[in-house]
């Protein structure tokens, strides 16, 4: 028998050393080591993907990818239009954020459609999963589960039952019998990663793969796990909110400027169609600090409510609490109110939230997070039926912002009457209807609110 010898792996990079060391040497993080025992032994080769000789780029024939519909509108725009055939999927998100939900969800409309689906459970039984189904209203007789760990035998079912969807929840929980490590440690995760993402593209079966997250919201195992896959999702959202956003951050069948916005119900994942108007439905009429902002994920716009409370500080220094935004971005624009626009909130406790467990980075939100911190500290109202858009410069100067007429179309939609827009934004723009008010400072945006 071939005699193990011992290793230590970075959790977190996946980089090797002789003997355990604090502090890992590649991504210099510390108490990442682990040690792992690998047998010696020969891998077996894995035969070619494709038998083609190299050819000139020049005489590549390209066809369209073909796509499996899920049927979920909001699971398919993430992945640009569909499941490609033969790709692998990586999806990870909090615990209990909705990841297994989904997928069980997606299973059933791909069974529903005339596919067959193989939904591995490496983490409940089956009866478990069961229960789980019974809730969601899952119950196509094409959907086939199976409680298990083992790759070699997830392989044998796959191999069975000839499935058109692989589901694995979760890669951490999957382990080969040949390497010495403990499941969820780097090598098992590598190398499981690597055989199913090859299973996918020698059969065409489209593999889709749960991955836990770590405590700084990263994919736990090695970083290779995502550069071998062809899409990486990851769910965002409270918990304690209904509304949860799976983004795209690699898909290399679309594009990653996508989201897909869910509501949580009793019977699962329920599509968004219209984000503004969920967003917006409990959005308080007389109360300052209060300002509606358009923002832009991909192809859509959709408008979410910015609160801000400014209040005296009482004890030390001020307190400054941000909720859905950059917390640097706000402590910027605090300065420019105090600098330009004479405001005097260094003394203050400033909170801010973007409504709905939304998270907001464009600059374009800017204005309308100044504006709510202004109107909350001066106890003046913005109107309600108007929203802001720009971007806000340290000169206290409001710069222009891209798919300004997107913006305003889905303000128009749902009733708004006036926007509050950059002026170098304003030649060209057609209201229809809608009273465009450009401002080309924040004092003179200031002005505006009662």
């Amino acid at each position: 028998m071939a005699k193990a010898r011992t290793t230590f792996v970075c959790q977190e990079c996946g980089a090797q050393a002789p003997k355990w060391i604090g502090r890992c040497p590649e991504c210099g993080k510390w108490d990442t080591m682990v040690e792992e025992r690998q047998g010696r032994r020969e891998e077996p080769r894995r035969a070619s993907i494709t038998s083609t000789a190299p050819q000139p780029i020049s005489s590549v024939e390209t066809v369209s990818e073909p796509r499996v519909r899920s049927s979920i509108g909001e699971f398919d725009r993430i992945l640009g239009g569909g499941v490609v055939v033969g790709s692998t999927v990586l999806i990870g998100g909090d615990p209990g954020i909705g990841k297994s939900t989904l997928l069980l969800q997606v299973c059933e409309m791909a069974a529903r459609c005339g596919h067959t689906a193989l939904y591995v459970s490496g983490e409940e039984s089956v009866k478990q999963t069961k229960l789980r189904a019974q809730r969601l209203g899952v119950s196509s007789e094409a959907l086939f589960v199976v409680a298990e760990t083992s790759l070699d035998v997830i392989l044998e079912h796959i191999g069975r039952c000839a499935p058109d969807l692989v589901v694995v929840d979760s890669i951490q929980m999957i382990y080969k019998q040949d390497l010495h490590s403990a499941p969820g440690s780097v090598s098992q995760v590598r190398e499981c990663g690597a055989e199913l993402v090859y299973l996918a593209k020698r059969t065409g079966i489209p593999v889709f793969l749960i991955g836990h997250v770590t405590k700084d919201g990263a994919i736990a195992g090695p970083r290779v796990l995502e550069h071998m896959v062809d899409a990486v999702l990851y769910f965002e959202g409270d918990k304690f909110h209904t509304f949860r956003m799976l983004r795209a951050v690699k898909n290399r069948f679309g594009s990653t400027n996508e989201i897909g916005i869910f509501e949580m119900h009793d019977t699962g994942l329920q599509p968004v169609a219209n984000p503004s108007d969920i967003f917006l439905s409990k959005r308080s009429r007389q109360k300052s600090g209060s300002v509606v902002v358009p923002c832009i994920e991909g192809t859509r716009a959709f408008l979410i409510e910015i609160q801000a409370l400014v209040a005296t500080a009482n004890f030390g220094t001020p307190e400054r609490r941000v909720s859905g935004a950059d917390r640097n971005r706000i402590s910027m624009l605090i300065a420019v109110l105090e600098k330009r626009a004479g405001l005097q909130l260094g003394g203050c406790d400033t909170f801010v939230n973007v409504v709905g467990g939304v998270r907001i980075d464009e600059p374009a939100a800017d204005l309308g997070i100044a504006l709510a911190m202004a109107s909350s500290f001066q106890e003046r109202l913005a109107p309600n039926d108007m929203f802001v858009i720009g971007e806000v410069g340290l000169a206290g100067e409001v710069r222009p912002v891209g798919h300004v007429e997107m913006r305003i179309r889905e303000g128009r939609k749902l009733g708004f009457r006036s926007a509050l827009i950059p002026i170098d934004n304003a030649p060209g723009i057609k209201g229809d209807g809608l009273e465009i008010i450009p401002v080309e400072t924040i004092e003179a945006a200031l002005d505006r609110f009662e």
